[in-house]
Order: structure tokens, then sequence, then C-alpha cells
């Protein structure tokens, strides 16, 4: 191939991989025959950045061992990144991303964009660690929410909208969806999956990856383009069966078993994903104990297991994609104040170095959240990894990249930023689907929905709300005194055994049931109150059947605001629940452990049904 091309307009030098006119794959073999080692090895790192005080390019964060951005970009030579933080200035986020693509294309050769990628921050969530609060942009319920509604059309319309503020802030990647099943009820990151039903998550994932991806705006080629946010679906094969539902974010939750030998099922959402066309797909943490096929038995972390990468995932489920490791396989970090040991299960014993050629030798094209491209360039002199190997993964990187027009747009424009994201419309979408997603589990006597015009000027005791609005807005007294109230109305988390502080105390695992004393508590308030209504933020499933016997009326919600959960209770302009239940509410902790982790549905007597959920009308 000629090394360059003339533009027929003014004459001057045009590199081939410059010419937009020509297709993706000649770009991206022209730009690749141009790349140092050092260059393509930057590729395969996925970092993560922050911005730094008003918009400015970050010096470093020590609070969570990131790098300062130039050194990441000009000196590391990292091209992808996982945008941490809300962004509550749209257009300081929008200038911000537009000097961090400058750096890149103006202090580095060739010109290559950076790929800014995001967790899930278009929910209404308090889910730090495994999400982004929403900031400035429309919030919705969490997906769980989403999984309550049923409703594909809905969850392509979220999709759409999240997609359009992403472009808008530069974000090109979701970090989702997460089809990961919630079979095991303890496990801490249930709130992030569409809940237990295989057959509902792959649905609802489809949808999600339509609207993200928008291939009906790709010029009929129904692939990536300039209009597309690409998806990273996750967790290969399945995150759910942890082992009694520790997280394999930490060393005494590395183990997923299938004691019910049901790894298929498991495996169900992601074929529809793949079919649905997810451009990205990660693997988790945890190693596999006890499976039985013999090809997939290695005891490693599913990032450095070549069986599950490369023999499921590429070779039987037909996926062709990016593969992208989980966080911190490597090197250890400092998160949150908190010292974490790099996720390598299985392969402890290895160094950096053989940790980063097992990764990239089991299937995957990128290390998360490391920056190490000088392990890349050892293993390759060293004869571990092929210049092959190296130039097949980078291609796949550098072919989104051209697909998702940052080559020939790479920059963003802070005024439109500022018109959509958190357009009121998409508020007021996100907003309504907050209060359909509330799901009426108990309604005696048809309390619900309260009259305001009846209630108002009595008292009110009140947890997990903010009375001053209760008192404005509602015309309540407020008492904090039970045995004088009226009503009740109780915000309460779905219980779970608090942990050390720092990153660990992000994740709710444990018990499913409240405390003694929690449970001691909550009963002399609703045995002295006339009316008790009680709202449990579903996290993950609750085994609560106290309170279903002693309040007056009990919802579940999965993200959703004091405003939206209150215009519920009191029906306004017919606000009304209408989520049913994305998994099954179990009768007790003692009813989890004794269910197989892997199984879906499987705990005895449960309280509530997966589905149930009552109405107004009846």
């Amino acid at each position: 191939m000629s090394s360059h091309l003339t533009n027929a307009q003014d004459g001057s030098v045009q590199l081939p991989y410059k010419d937009r006119n020509l297709p993706i794959s000649t770009r991206v073999e022209d730009l690749i025959s141009r790349m140092s080692l050092e260059e393509k090895a930057g590729l395969l790192f996925h970092g993560m950045i922050i911005p730094g005080p008003d918009g400015s390019l970050s010096k470093g964060h020590p609070e969570f061992s990131v790098p300062g951005t130039e050194e990441l970009i000009v000196g590391r030579k990292l091209k992808h990144f996982n945008l941490l933080g809300p962004v509550t200035n749209v257009r300081q986020t929008a200038e911000w991303y537009n000097r961090v693509q400058r750096l890149a294309l103006e202090e580095t050769r060739w010109e290559v964009p950076i790929t800014l990628s995001t967790d899930p921050r278009s929910h209404f969530t308090e889910a730090v660690g495994t999400s982004s609060r929403a900031g400035s942009l429309s919030q919705w319920p969490e997906t769980l929410g989403l999984a309550a509604l049923r409703d594909e059309k809905l969850v392509e319309r979220f999709a759409d909208i999240a997609r359009r503020e992403y472009l808008a802030l530069g974000l090109k990647l979701a970090l989702s969806p997460q089809v990961d099943l919630s079979t095991e009820y303890r496990w801490a990151r249930i709130n992030g999956t569409f809940g237990e039903s295989a057959e509902l998550s792959g649905k609802l994932a489809e949808a999600f990856i339509r609207g993200f991806q928008a291939p009906h705006l790709s010029g009929g080629t129904g692939k990536l383009s300039a209009h597309s946010v690409s998806t990273m679906t996750k967790h290969f094969p399945g995150a759910g069966p942890e082992r009694d539902g520790e997280d394999s974010h930490f060393e005494y939750g590395q183990d997923q078993i299938y004691p019910g030998d049901n790894l298929d099922y498991h495996i169900e959402p992601f074929r529809v994903a793949i079919k649905a066309g997810t451009r990205q797909m990660m693997p988790y943490y945890s190693k596999p104990v006890g499976l039985k096929d013999s090809r997939l038995a290695e005891e490693v972390g599913f990032g450095f297991h070549k069986g599950i990468v490369s023999g499921l995932l590429k070779e039987e489920l037909g996926f062709e994609g990016i593969v992208c490791s989980d966080w911190g396989l490597v090197s250890d970090a400092e998160i949150l104040g908190e010292r974490l040991k790099a996720r390598a299960w299985g392969c402890e014993h290895l160094s950096s170095l053989e940790r980063v050629v097992k990764i990239i030798d089991a299937g995957c094209d990128q290390l998360g959240s490391e920056w190490l491209p000088e392990l890349v360039v050892e293993a390759a002199e060293r004869g571990f990894l092929s210049q092959e190997r190296i130039d097949y993964s980078a291609q796949k990187l550098l072919s989104e990249k051209f697909e998702l027009g940052l080559f020939d747009s790479p920059y963003v424009d802070p005024d439109y930023a500022v018109e959509i994201v958190g357009h009121p419309d998409f508020v007021a979408e996100g907003e309504s689907a907050q209060r359909s997603s509330i799901t009426l589990l108990v309604n005696k006597l048809h309390v619900l929905p309260l009259a305001i015009s009846a209630i108002k000027g009595k008292k009110v005791y009140v947890e997990g709300l903010e009375p001053t609005a209760l008192e404005e807005t509602y015309g309540f007294i407020v008492t904090d005194q039970p045995s004088d109230a009226d009503i009740a109305i109780l915000r309460l988390q779905a219980p779970f055994e608090k942990r050390s502080k720092g990153f660990e105390a992000q994740y709710h695992a444990g018990s499913v049931e409240f405390s003694s004393a929690e449970k001691q508590h909550q009963a002399q308030i609703l045995s002295v109150v006339p009316i008790s209504i009680v709202d449990i933020y579903l996290d993950r499933p609750a085994a609560v059947p106290e309170l279903f016997d002693q309040a007056s009326a009990v919802l579940a919600s999965y993200g959703s605001s004091q405003h939206a959960f209150l215009d519920v209770v009191f029906g306004v302009d017919g606000a009304s629940p209408k989520g049913k239940l994305p998994f099954d509410l179990p009768s007790s902790t003692a009813a989890v452990i004794d269910s197989r982790e892997d199984v879906p549905f499987d705990t005895g007597s449960p309280s509530f049904r997966y589905g149930h959920g009552l109405s107004y009308t009846r």
C-alpha cells in the first residue's frame, strides 16, 4: 500500500488511515503498520481517569491509585479510559473531555483519539463502587426497576436517552448491561442486574443494546456509527452464583460454584446479547470451582481462563468482539483508603508479567484498570507474546474507534452538551419510570393511595425521608414520637451486614434479614401507629415477613427519589405502582443458605414469588 494519499482539493499529503473515504479495515491496516510496539501495547489497557479541579487535567488521584492524565496518555500511551466521579457541571465536563482529547491528538504520534467509557450513571442510585451517581444526567430507576416494569420498549427508550446524554459528554462506551442473574440472594451486586429470570434478562439486554448502539442510525449497515455508544456486556459467564453470596472483589469471595450444575442458565442472557450485537464483553473476577466440563475446570479467575474466554465465549458462542478483563487483575491498588489485593484468583503465585501474559493468552484484548504497557512490550521482546497476537487485539480496538467516528470527529460541543444532558423531557421520563417501577407488595384494606386532603394536618412519624419537605409540600405535622403519630411512613434499605470501612463497606452482603434490634425497633413503631406505610429499597432480595404482617402497606423500590415515592403513596396525578418483583423474596436467611447458588427460584416457601405486584385498581 502507498504510504501516503494526495488530497485532490489542496494537494496536501494525507495518510491513508485519515481518509474517511477508505474502508475501515484499510485505515486500520495502514495505522497498525505505522505504530510502534509501545503504542500498540498502550491500546491493550483500559485505565481510569478523573478530571482535575475545575475541569483541568488531573495531576493524579491517590485515593484510586490513578496517575496524572498526561502521564497516562503521553507517558504510557493509553487510549481508553473509564470516567470516575459524577457529572455535576456539564459544560465543565465537556470542556475537560476536549482537553483530554486534544492532549491525545496533539502530544502523541498518529493522532489516535481517546475512547471514554463509564460505569452505569443514569440511575437514581447510591451504589458507589459498582456504578456512578447520575449527577446532571437524567435519573431512571436502577436496572432492577426496569426489570420490574417488564417493558422492552421502555428499556430501549432509557438506553436511547442515556446514549444521547453520553455522546454529548464524549462517552463512547457503556460498561453495561450487567446480565448476571440473581440466583444467590446474598450477593452484593444484584442491584445492577435485571433480576433472576434468564429469559427476561436476555430480552431487556437486547433492548438495552439496541438503544445504546443505535443500529438504525448507522446508514443502513446495522453496525456501530458515530451515533452509537458501544456496549460492554458483563460479567461473563454470569457472576451470580458466588459462594455464600460473597463478592469476588475480595479474597474471601473468589469462588463461584455450581451445586445445581446450572452454568447454562447463567449463559443464556449472554447468548442473546451476542446475537443482539454487543460489541464488548467483560469476564468477572471469580474462579469456577467444581465445574464438571474438563475444558472449563481450571480454577482461575475468569479473566485468566482460556477455556472460558477463548473456548466457551469465542469458539462455542461465536463472540467476535472485544474482551476486556475486569478491573485490577494484575496490580494491588489503593481504593477509598483501603489497600486491595489484585484479583488474581488462582494466579496469586504468578508475577505481574506472567499475569499479563496469561490474561492475553486467555483471549482478553484489554486489561481493565491497569496501565502497564511496558509488561506487554517485555512479554513480546522475550517471546511470551507474538507480534501477531498483539496486533490482533490492537486492530479490534482501533476498528471500534473508527466505527464510532472518533478519528473523524473527536471533539464535543459544550453548548450542545449543556442543552441535551439533563434535558427536562429526559428528566421527566426518568422520574415517571421511577414512579412506575415501584412494586406494591401489601395493601391491607386498600389503604394506598392515601388521600392528601383526608390526612392534612395529621401527625406523621417518618424514617428515611426528609421531614421538612413533608411539612412544606403536604402540610403534615412531623413528630419524632411514634406514639403521637396518626401515620408512619418508613423508607428502609434492604437489610445487610455492615463490613469494614472503605471500599468493602460499599458492598451490601451477608444476612438478608434485619437484626433483632432493628426488628424490635420497627415493631415498636408499627404496633402503635394506626396507619403504617413501609418502603424497602431492594438492592437485593430481603427476607422481611414481619413487615408484611405488621405494616398497613409495604412497597418495594429500586432506585427512586423521595418525590417519586411520595407521588405514588398519595397517587399524585394518577401515579401508581406498576412494578412486578424481579426475583423471589425469601422468607429467611436460612432459606437462602439452604438454596443452591446457581439455581433460580430455589428458596423454600418464599414470602412472595417473582412477578408479584399489586395495583391500586384491585
